[in-house]
């Protein structure tokens, strides 16, 4: 009997059972393996979205002809582009200037040199091509003071630029620039001689984390969620310092960092307008389609922004809590704007898409006025066609009155 057992115990049925049993085994430790591997990928990709990164190499110097003062990049979408533009590089300076593309072919893209490069200048072949065009705000030639705005992390740098003393006083307006994410003030300055023509202030603010702002805990970006109070600090700064009317200026991120002001700062009836170039209109719109150009897999995407959205996970990301995205939709949020906007956005933008731009235009048509390029991509707008930027801010500023002395309407 017992030895009828042993057999029973070692026959086809028991093999058949251990083999099930390996099976499982196999499949649960292969199950852990890609979830163990999914959620080492979805925190990296939330890591990316908060964390401030050195600027991305995104151009290749192939030649610089110092005879001819011109400059060979690899072609990009960016570096076609016709306009004048800034290039980060490394070597001998820092940052060059560049003007209107001279020849291209498949590969390569010539273009004009506006700085002076000499035959001592090295250059390293590693770039980034940036719309910022000035670097510095003594390269526009007009007077201004650093100023140091008290917000609740400490002092935040700004560039004051006063408006010329008109017949109208509009220097009694001003208007407070937001530069973007992985950016800095300079982004701004393009803004600044437009303002001043009008006499109006310009204030070139900087927030927690840019890197010229004091840093937070963990040095994050919240995406706008908690960056607008140093915008708000610094309205208030503005204020006691003799505005009577602000004009919110952002760019990209900076965009999403003006609209979270308008809804949310106490100062808000003295908001007489935003101006956004490329916004951040829908945090969940941005990183749906990054994470499409980057080839994630959607679920993958959509894990990363529930990680970004969620307190418990903030340790693992590096956030110093979790992104309220639902506050960050602007285009659901649509119904309590109550103050003009001009949004100007280029539907091939390449990395903030324009779609919610338009969604808030179309939720909004009688307070969001949306010009729309095609060709410009991201915060290159004024560097692609300076004058039609130009006409569109100025054309919206007077059509709502916002360069005079009038109270403003609350």
């Amino acid at each position: 009997m017992k030895a009828s057992r042993r057999a029973a115990g070692s026959g086809p049925a028991a093999v058949h059972r251990a083999t099930l049993r390996t099976v499982a085994v196999a499949l649960a430790s292969a199950l852990l393996a890609v979830c163990a591997m999914l959620a080492v990928v979805t925190v990296r990709v939330a890591r990316r979205v908060v964390r401030p990164a050195p600027r991305a190499v995104d151009t290749r110097i192939v030649d610089v002809d110092v005879a001819a003062q011109t400059i060979t990049l690899g072609r990009t979408p960016d570096t076609v582009l016709p306009g004048r533009y800034g290039l980060f590089t490394a070597g001998s300076t820092d940052y060059v200037k560049v003007g209107s593309v001279l020849s291209s072919d498949e590969r390569t893209v010539k273009r004009k040199l506006l700085t002076q490069v000499d035959g001592d200048m090295q250059l390293s072949a590693e770039a980034a091509f940036s719309g910022w065009y000035f670097q510095r705000p003594e390269e526009l030639h007009l007077p201004f003071t650093t100023e140091q705005i008290p917000t609740a992390v400490g002092p935040c740098p700004a560039w004051l630029f006063p408006g010329a003393k008109t017949a109208s006083d509009a220097a009694d307006t001003w208007a407070i620039q937001i530069h973007g994410r992985g950016a800095n003030r300079s982004e701004c300055l393009r803004a600044v001689p437009v303002f001043q023509g009008l006499g109006v202030t310009s204030l070139v603010v900087s927030y927690r984390n840019d890197g010229d702002a004091p840093r937070t805990r963990n040095g994050s970006y919240s995406l706008g969620a908690t960056e607008w109070r140093d915008v708000d600090a610094a309205i208030g700064w503005a204020i006691r310092h003799g505005a009577r009317r602000i004009i919110l200026m952002g760019w990209s991120m900076g965009g999403a960092i003006a609209l979270q002001v308008v809804v949310g700062s106490a100062h808000r009836e003295l908001i007489g307008g935003l101006i956004l170039d490329s916004p951040v209109v829908d945090w969940r719109t941005v990183l749906t389609y990054q994470g499409r150009q980057m080839g994630l897999p959607t679920p993958v995407t959509d894990l990363a922004i529930g990680t970004l959205g969620a307190a418990w996970t903030a340790p693992a990301t590096h956030a110093d809590g979790a992104i309220p995205f639902d506050r960050l939709d602007m285009v659901a949020r649509a119904g309590e704007l109550n103050r003009p906007i001009l949004i100007l956005h280029s539907d091939d933008d390449g990395f903030v898409p324009s779609s919610a731009s338009h969604a808030l235009a179309e939720a909004r048509p009688g307070l969001v006025e949306l010009e729309a390029f095609s060709t410009a991509r991201h915060t290159k707008l004024w560097n692609y066609d300076q004058q039609r930027w130009t006409d569109a801010i100025e054309g919206w500023l007077d059509r709502h009155q916002l360069i005079t002395t009038e109270e403003p309407v609350s």
